[in-house]
């Protein structure tokens, strides 16, 4: 019992890392552009390699870790990642730092879904297996918080690359516990991997995240998101048509057809959806409408990150009462209702009017992630568990990626419809963004500066007021599906019906 939970604890301290790298970073941006000189264009591929190259080999690597062994794939990844965040903290130009965000990726995708696969392969009791989810879904909610209050702490007293550092002895944490604890697993009948399955996967997933994320930076007509729309839905196409005719496919695509796997992994990517619109929401709002420190920001958030750890371990609990779907459904609804609280948002902020639906919604976000995580593991033999786990991961990222695309666009252009500015009044890049508005405001008279000020934040808050109405009916929505597409799915389902059912 006890190695069961050291297992877990090394599993969890590789994916709360994993979460503080994913937003230690944003706050880092501005500091990049004063030590290497970056471009706008080289930051936005230092933010964005690190995804890309994550998101497009998550299958790949969940297939490779079913093949040659979850725990050896750890700590390879671990090792590759901890490298890989020395060669990062100090680059010393922007290109090498893209190579090295990109290096990061690769290492990210072995660790992801090899933690999940490990979970799912050590804890075969189904309610101990739903609890160590929970738990699991808790760390990565918790990671997401930290990031930025971390990342805050060490920018205002070393330099950049200290965001990436802090990696290192956290990963070696990782390799010596995991060569210790962790048993081996692997899929003993598994065949070898398709390298033209491996080629569309990545090109497919790839070009539908570049594509999402540069919507919402330059609209759906752009001709580089209608290339990429294009290329990245004809490679899953291909892939999934692939897929059919192997014997030993990537991802078994029959999981699709039924319900407890498909509409876990689209409830996965709404409450996914939802959470990094938040996160996107509140930097700005915290930050550029109420003018707190990146710091302040980063602790205002925390309480929702640790109510998503909460939510994560409440949702086992919760299943034996109102069964897996009113678990999803109940997840979903409270986020609708964190998200109907942010449409009050003003240009002044009682700080309880943003704490408590904060830890609605995170609660929220943990008990839906948890339990449609679970759902994907248990449709699944635990030979299979690495492919299971990273279409999970795979979800997580193009939630992401979509939340960015498509409330970023809503926000705005409500932002540039909203801004009232006298006529005649140089607008230029100030109607695209409130940081082109306030960056506008500093070559400007006093006067007209703190005009543009306040009618850009007016207008910020008008938008934000809007899109977060927009999410909450979305989730609202969702929860009704989640509560139907997963009617009927067991409370608990024993390994041995698992391995009938897929065979």
């Amino acid at each position: 019992m006890t190695k069961k939970w050291s297992c877990l604890a090394i599993a969890c301290l590789a994916t709360l890392l994993l979460s503080l790298d994913l937003t230690v970073l944003h706050l880092a941006l501005p500091r990049l552009v004063a030590d290497l000189g970056a471009s706008s264009t080289q930051l936005l591929w230092i933010g964005d390699m690190y995804g890309f190259a994550l998101a497009g080999l998550l299958i790949t690597m969940g297939n490779l870790g079913d093949r040659i062994g979850r725990k050896r794939l750890l700590l390879i990844g671990a090792a590759a990642f901890g490298a890989a965040s020395v060669v990062t903290a100090y680059a010393p130009s922007p290109e090498l730092l893209i190579a090295a965000r990109a290096l990061l990726g690769v290492a990210a995708a072995t660790i992801m879904p090899s933690t999940l696969s490990i979970i799912r392969n050590v804890f075969t009791e189904p309610g101990e297996r739903t609890a160590a989810i929970g738990i699991w879904s808790g760390m990565s909610a918790a990671g997401f918080a930290l990031g930025p209050v971390i990342g805050g702490l060490l920018l205002d007293h070393f330099w950049w690359g200290s965001v990436f550092l802090i990696n290192v002895p956290i990963m070696a944490l990782v390799l010596v516990g995991g060569a210790l604890i962790l048993p081996e697993s692997r899929n003993p009948d598994a065949g070898r991997i398709d390298v033209l399955s491996v080629a569309l996967s990545f090109t497919g997933i790839v070009a539908v995240v570049y594509a999402l994320k540069e919507a919402a930076h330059q609209g759906v007509g752009g001709t580089d998101v209608l290339v990429a729309a294009l290329v990245g839905v004809t490679g899953l196409a291909w892939f999934v048509a692939r897929q059919r005719r192997l014997a030993e496919p990537l991802i078994d695509v029959r999981l699709f057809a039924r319900r407890a796997f498909s509409a876990s992994i689209g409830t996965n990517m709404l409450a996914i959806f939802s959470l990094i619109a938040m996160m996107m929401m509140f930097a700005w709002y915290l930050q550029l409408v109420l003018e707190w420190s990146a710091l302040e920001s980063g602790l205002a958030q925390l309480p929702g990150g640790l109510a998503g750890a909460v939510g994560g371990v409440v949702a086992a609990k919760l299943i034996g009462v109102i069964g897996r779907n009113g678990v999803v459904a109940l997840g979903l609804a409270l986020n609708a209702v964190s998200f109907l609280f942010y449409a009050t948002l003003g240009l002044e902020l009682n700080y309880l009017l943003l704490l408590i639906p904060m830890v609605i919604g995170g609660m929220g976000v943990g008990l839906a992630f948890t339990v449609n995580n679970d759902n994907v593991l248990a449709t699944v033999p635990s030979q299979r568990a690495g492919a299971a786990a990273a279409v999970s991961e795979t979800s997580f990222e193009l939630g992401g990626a979509l939340g960015i695309a498509v409330l970023g666009t809503v926000l705005n252009s409500a932002y540039g419809a909203n801004l009232d500015l006298p006529a005649g009044f140089p607008a230029g890049e100030a109607r695209e963004s409130i940081a082109g508005a306030l960056d506008v405001a500093t070559r400007l008279p006093a006067e007209q500066a703190g005009q543009l000020v306040q009618a850009a934040r007016v207008a910020f808050v008008e938008s934000l007021n809007l899109t977060a109405l927009v999410t909450a009916g979305l989730l609202a929505l969702v929860a009704v599906l989640a509560l139907i597409g997963l009617r009927g799915v067991p409370k608990v389902i024993p390994e041995e019906v698992l391995v009938r059912a897929h065979s």
